[in-house]
């Protein structure tokens, strides 16, 4: 037996996707800020571990290059979410860390920490809804 889906009509109480502009989300703006193989692991670390250098930042990433880190440091800083403090020494010390808006968006990472905590071993515990019964 198959499972019928059924159809909303565009009503003043549904909104239509024709309608839409996922563009103009306060989801599509948050994606903007974090999408990238590392924002997001930067953010959580420096989230963990303010203020950090970068060569720590590297070492805790493992596999991410100078150039790739470099670049999303410096887009997440143009951004408001990290700051950067360089010191007038040498060798040359430079930390991040959080500013305020990007404290922020730490209950967000939270969120989502706390959602794969609870749903990591979820093939483990559930049988797949596309076996047979």
């Amino acid at each position: 037996m198959e499972k019928r889906v059924e159809e909303r009509t565009c009503r003043d109480a549904w909104a239509c996707i024709e309608d839409a502009d996922f563009e103009q989300t306060g989801f599509s703006y948050t994606l903007s800020l974090i999408q990238g193989k590392y924002k997001m692991v930067i953010l959580y670390c420096l989230m963990e571990f303010q203020p950090v250098r970068f060569n720590e930042l590297r070492r805790y990433l493992k596999t991410v290059s100078d150039k790739t880190l470099s670049r999303a440091l410096k887009e997440l800083e143009a951004d408001g979410l990290v700051w950067r403090e360089a010191y007038p020494q040498i060798p040359p010390k430079v930390e991040y860390g959080l500013t305020e808006r990007g404290a922020s968006l730490m209950e967000v990472l939270d969120a989502m920490c706390t959602w794969g905590s609870k749903h990591r071993d979820w093939k483990k515990a559930e049988p797949s809804h596309t076996e047979a019964s």
